[in-house]
């Protein structure tokens, strides 16, 4: 019985040995695979890096771009054109919901870049995944040196508050010397004093005389408080 036994574990034993063998091929393939869905999604996430712009960059969304791409590179590996599989991944990846919020939708572009490269790799077109991310980076590379979408102008919020005696008939104008536009969004009058919201535009050539035109304001008769506001969420550098 015991000799039956090893014969039987001997034999699968042999047969494993056979098929890794035989798919010699295939565990080439998948390693090479993985190897270059990290290597690329490496490159992306260093273009990612130099190519940010705003305040909300964060170090572990760079993480998340090599490790996605290998990721779903295994996902293709296991699914291999197997119908109930893709059924079945998909069903796995219903139950799980993504809570963390994209604070900029150049970050999604580029996530789902890292997927395409993940899906390429896993399905061996290699070819296409490593010209399709030379091309794209070219794109990104040179959108950025051109400052493409950049705005001319800048716009910010400025809030004055002063003594209600005194005569503040003149702040438009005196606004006007320094900004190419200007709008009063809001004037409150409250306990003796009152508030002056305006929305500014800047051109980005007269950006540096901002501290010019607070000081003037500053020094109008009855004036307390200038704040000068960046609304922009993501302040451009």
């Amino acid at each position: 019985m015991f000799e039956k036994i090893v014969d039987r574990f001997a034999s699968t034993l042999n047969n494993m040995l056979e098929n890794l063998l035989i798919n010699r091929q295939d565990a080439f393939d998948v390693l090479f695979s993985m190897f270059l869905a990290i290597i690329i999604a490496l490159v992306i996430s260093q273009i990612y890096k130099h190519t940010h712009r705003g305040m909300n960059f964060e170090l572990s969304f760079m993480s998340t771009l090599v490790l996605l791409a290998p990721i779903v590179a295994v996902v293709m590996l296991f699914i291999r054109g197997d119908l109930v599989l893709s059924l079945g991944l998909i069903g796995s990846l219903s139950i799980i919901r993504f809570r963390t919020p994209i604070k900029d939708t150049r970050d999604m572009v580029f996530l789902f870049w890292t997927i395409a490269v993940g899906l390429g790799c896993g399905t061996y077109n290699w070819g296409v995944v490593i010209i399709s991310t030379i091309f794209i980076s070219l794109v990104i590379i040179t959108l950025y040196f051109m400052k493409y979408g950049r705005s001319t102008n800048t716009d910010f919020v400025l809030v004055i508050s002063g003594e209600s005696s005194s005569d503040n008939s003149n702040l438009e104008n005196k606004i006007m010397e320094y900004v190419e536009e200007v709008k009063m969004r809001s004037y409150e009058i409250a306990d003796g004093q009152w508030e002056a919201i305006y929305e500014l535009r800047y051109p980005k050539a007269k950006q540096q005389v901002s501290k010019n035109m607070i000081s003037e304001i500053e020094a109008l008769q009855g004036v307390l408080r200038v704040s000068l506001l960046a609304p922009q969420l993501a302040l451009p550098v």
